[in-house]
């Protein structure tokens, strides 16, 4: 009596175990993937917003006072907040202005500063 060519059972669901590992492990790459292009786009779009408060308060050409101002900005259509906070420097000339710009849930996205002088 000759067996019959082909797998067992088991064999078979090993290599199914197998094949399910492997494809779990490509998906959860994949998400990571996704959610750090996410990330990038959100903080790109953050930088932009820093920055482009940073050059209006330059281009105002006048000596900041010292405090807080908030902004808004949209930018790759995320809608941003921003706040301008400007500080003291041990030189009475200029002053530090740190742009810090948040998502809606109030995480900070991007923090860029920069010394402004008097003019």
């Amino acid at each position: 009596m000759t067996r019959a060519g082909g797998f067992t059972l088991v064999e078979v669901l090993v290599a199914l175990a197998i094949t399910a590992m492997a494809l779990g492990a490509g998906l959860k790459a994949s998400g990571a993937l996704t959610d750090n292009a996410q990330r990038l786009g959100d903080v790109t779009a953050a930088h932009w917003c820093a920055d482009n408060a940073l050059v209006g308060m330059r281009l105002a050409q006048q000596f900041p006072g010292t405090g807080e101002a908030e902004f808004a900005c949209n930018q790759l259509g995320r809608d941003l907040r921003g706040l301008l906070r400007t500080q003291t420097t041990p030189n009475p000339n200029f002053r530090r202005v740190d742009s810090v710009v948040m998502d809606a849930q109030g995480h900070v996205l991007a923090t860029l500063s920069t010394v402004v002088g008097r003019y």
